[in-house]
């Protein structure tokens, strides 16, 4: 079961092919950056990530580094998904995510998972949904 929705973030993508060496299909390197809220904090968001296209069609995508800014302090974070081209060019994903932080006002985020809902458009700007798993 999801719990309320724990925070939104607009991004912009930047992505460029990589060599994928799987069935001869493409893959993606993308960079985010962004803002919006998590937690009641206002946060800035940065985060590097992989996507693979299957041989259905499909996309298997892995953040593999993450980061959270705000005033309050900061949260590095992971996440794996699995996404489809939209109609307009975009993707769109839904996977899982999990955070790590030292910081007190961020410290809801540890030892949870939160899944996600991410939709981009033709131009890259993109909007991250995260949601904690109860």
């Amino acid at each position: 079961m999801l719990g309320d929705r724990a925070g939104s973030m607009n991004l912009q993508e930047t992505s460029k092919p990589i060599e994928s060496g799987q069935y001869g299909l493409p893959a993606m390197e993308t960079t985010t950056v962004g803002d919006g809220q998590l937690l009641g904090h206002d946060v800035q968001t940065q985060a590097a990530f992989t996507a693979h296209m299957k041989p259905d069609g499909s996309w298997l995508g892995h953040a593999h580094a993450g980061v959270i800014f705000c005033a309050e302090g900061v949260a590095t974070y992971k996440c794996d998904g699995v996404g489809n081209m939209t109609e307009d060019g975009g993707v769109s994903f839904r996977g899982g995510a999990i955070f790590e932080t030292a910081s007190e006002a961020l410290s809801e985020l540890n030892g949870k998972y939160y899944m996600f809902t991410y939709e981009s458009d033709s131009e890259g700007k993109a909007e991250w949904n995260l949601y904690p798993c109860k």
